[in-house]
């Protein structure tokens, strides 16, 4: 990044040219970037690879979601669960799930908290 210089500078503001601000900005964002990869590099570091990335979806499951498919099918099916033993786990009919999983009924709150919990992931991650 090139020396910015302010165009005008008082006590309580400076202004910038767009370009120094949108540098700057850009910067931040970089430098954001960098401390995320940083903290995941050392989260899997000290939980371990295997560990850590089994948490973590695949660019192809987070596009079958993106796509719209069911959230709880994909991390069911990334957890390696059928929906029988999802549905027993969380304590839900089979049937049940299942008109979630093809979003025919959007789950009560119960029932998703139950399944994130069964899930090991966050309610947001579900819904």
């Amino acid at each position: 990044m090139n020396t910015i210089v302010p165009l005008v500078e008082t006590a309580k503001t400076v202004t910038l040219n767009r370009a120094d601000y949108e540098a700057l900005l850009e910067a931040l964002e970089d430098a954001e970037t960098a401390a995320t990869l940083n903290a995941n590099a050392a989260k899997e570091r000290a939980a371990g690879k295997a560990a850590y990335r089994a948490d973590c979806l695949s660019v192809g499951l987070v596009e079958r979601m993106l796509a719209g498919e069911s959230p709880v099918r994909v991390w069911r099916e990334h957890r390696g669960l059928t929906s029988k033993a999802l549905a027993e786990a969380a304590g839900l009919p089979r049937g049940y799930l299942s008109e979630i999983e093809t979003g025919k009924k959007p789950g009560s709150l119960s029932a998703l908290k139950r399944l994130a919990e069964v899930l090991r992931v966050g309610l947001d991650d579900i819904t």
